[in-house]
Parts: structure tokens; C-alpha cells; sequence
């Protein structure tokens, strides 16, 4: 078996061109000038070739040396950044994440899963900030966000989870007593319930499986900028209103609310975990993200 090549020699051999000097090297590297030394001259007697003119003033390095010094300084600099990468990945993370999530979705499905994220992550804190008003992530010093979203083009690194549907629902005795619409157009004569930060508010975009694409303007005597607030009013049989399907699942899958239209749908979104540009994360982000992304792809609601 060839011997391998003497890594640490040649680490000294860098550092030692790169201060211009045995003891300047020795100091750096936290060696004595006399190990240093030797180093070198085992180098040099492996290769049978001399890569430094040595004199009482100044160091020269020969040809060979001159070639070497290039290579033996790109090897280190692997090194240092191979080895920093690792100890990165190992080190256990530690420090604050702070997390910014729409309020519906925060208190009913994120919340919940913070006792284990912190079990799990017991030197990682959690700074979460509730809102469905959208936050500027760099801007505002957020690491991550939670969002449910049509992500469009952006600089933000996204993690897209899994798709969520926008379902448009009502209660038994809504329709019982109004009836379920057929087509967009005949909303116009129902009661809508409508949720402020949809991505067009006044304007409800419909498609059936042909391509038609139908848009309404919904009309009627609520308009909320939460999701949760509409749905006591939804569940008491007032109107109409496009929910997330991880808001209304439960009561559709119990019979309190009724999907209506279904040979029309609105765009899906998807349930994304955003972060801000660039493509560094301290250990304790990507550690929540790996977490976050794990747990929440297997929520019930996102099997239905």
C-alpha cells in the first residue's frame, strides 16, 4: 500500500510561505520553530529535492517550491473549509430562531408542535411572531416564515411543503335554506363571507376541469382579516366563504361544513417555508427547518 501523503508537512510548508518566515509559522500554527522546521525537511527529503533556500535573513522558495506552495496552499484552504463544514453540521444547534406565521395556521397547527421542536432542540429558542399580515423577512430580522402562499418569482429560498386547497364551503342549514350553487355566476345571489388577505380580496377566481375560467366579485355582509374569525359565522349558517383546507377539514370531515360547486376550484396554494436570500443557515435554522418540514408534511389535513 502507498504511504499517504504527509497532509499535516504540507500544511506547515503553506503557512510558512504565507508568513515568510519559520518562526512567524510557528507562532501561528502554535508549534515550536524547531518542529516547523523539521517539518519542512521531511518534506524535502520524501520529495528528494530541496523547496526553500534557507538563510539567516530571508526565506527563497526554489522552482519546485514555487509549485508546490500554490498547491499546498489550495489543499489547506480545502481543508479548513471541509473541516469548518463538518464541525458546522456536528456542532448541536444552539441560539434564537425567529419564526413569523399566518395566525390561523400558527396557533392550530404550529403551535402545537413546539413542545417537541424544543424537546428535541433543547438549546434552541423560538421567537414567533403571529400574523397574517405578510412581514419583510430581512427587513424585520426574520430567519424564517411560514406561509401559505402562490409563491411567485423571488429572491427568498422556499421550501414548498405540500399543496393546499382553497375549498368554498357552507353550513347544512345554509343550504338548506338558500340552496347550493352550480356555476361562479350564481353566487352573485348568496351571501359571501370574504377573508381579507387573499391574494384578490373583492375578486373570487374560479376554473372548472374544461379550462373555463370564471371571476366574481362576492358580495355579502362580513369581511375579516383572519380565517378563523369567519369560520363561527360560516359554521351558524350566515354564508358562503373560501377557506384553507387546513382550517375547515375537521368540519368537513364531521358534516358541520359542506364543500359546494365542486366541478369548479380556485388556485391552489402551498404551505412554504421561506428564509431570506443566500444560501448559508446557521445550524439552528436549518435544525428547525428539517423539523418543521418533517412534521408538518405529515399533518392530517394535508392527507385529505
Amino acid at each position: 500500500m502507498p504511504r499517504l501523503p504527509d497532509l499535516e508537512a504540507w500544511g506547515v510548508f503553506a503557512t510558512v510561505v504565507e508568513t515568510g518566515s519559520f518562526s512567524r509559522a510557528a507562532g501561528e500554527l502554535g508549534l515550536s520553530k524547531a518542529t516547523v522546521s523539521k517539518a519542512v525537511s521531511r518534506l524535502e527529503e520524501r520529495l528528494g529535492t530541496r523547496l526553500l533556500h534557507r538563510s539567516s535573513h530571508r526565506l527563497l522558495l526554489t522552482e519546485l517550491g514555487r509549485t508546490a506552495a500554490v498547491s499546498a496552499a489550495r489543499m489547506l484552504a480545502e481543508a479548513e473549509t471541509m473541516e469548518a463544514e463538518v464541525l458546522s453540521q456536528s456542532a448541536e444547534p444552539r441560539g434564537s430562531v425567529r419564526i413569523a406565521a399566518p395566525m390561523s395556521f400558527g396557533v392550530s397547527h404550529l403551535a402545537p408542535l413546539l413542545p417537541a421542536l424544543l424537546a428535541s432542540l433543547p438549546k434552541v429558542t423560538i421567537d414567533l411572531h403571529l400574523s397574517d399580515a405578510r412581514v419583510d423577512l430581512v427587513g424585520e430580522g426574520f430567519d424564517l416564515a411560514v406561509r401559505v402562499a402562490i409563491m411567485g418569482d423571488s429572491s427568498l429560498r422556499v421550501r414548498r411543503i405540500c399543496p393546499v386547497r382553497r375549498i368554498l364551503v357552507g353550513a347544512p342549514d345554509y343550504f338548506a335554506a338558500f340552496g347550493h350553487p352550480s356555476h361562479p355566476r350564481d353566487l352573485q345571489a348568496h351571501r359571501c363571507l370574504s377573508y381579507a388577505y387573499l391574494p384578490t380580496p373583492d375578486r373570487w377566481r374560479f376554473e372548472d376541469a374544461a379550462g373555463e375560467v370564471v371571476t366574481i366579485t362576492p358580495v355579502g355582509p362580513l369581511r375579516i382579516n383572519n380565517g378563523d374569525a369567519i369560520a363561527p359565522s360560516v359554521l351558524a349558517g350566515v354564508g358562503l366563504a373560501v377557506q384553507p383546507e387546513f382550517i375547515v377539514w375537521r368540519d368537513l370531515e364531521e358534516g358541520r361544513l359542506q364543500r359546494t360547486m365542486p366541478g369548479w376550484s380556485m388556485p391552489d396554494a402551498s404551505l412554504n417555508l421561506v428564509m431570506p436570500p443566500g444560501k448559508l443557515r446557521p445550524r439552528r435554522v436549518t435544525a428547525v427547518v428539517e423539523f418543521l418540514s418533517t412534521h408538518l408534511a405529515a399533518a392530517p389535513w394535508a392527507a385529505v
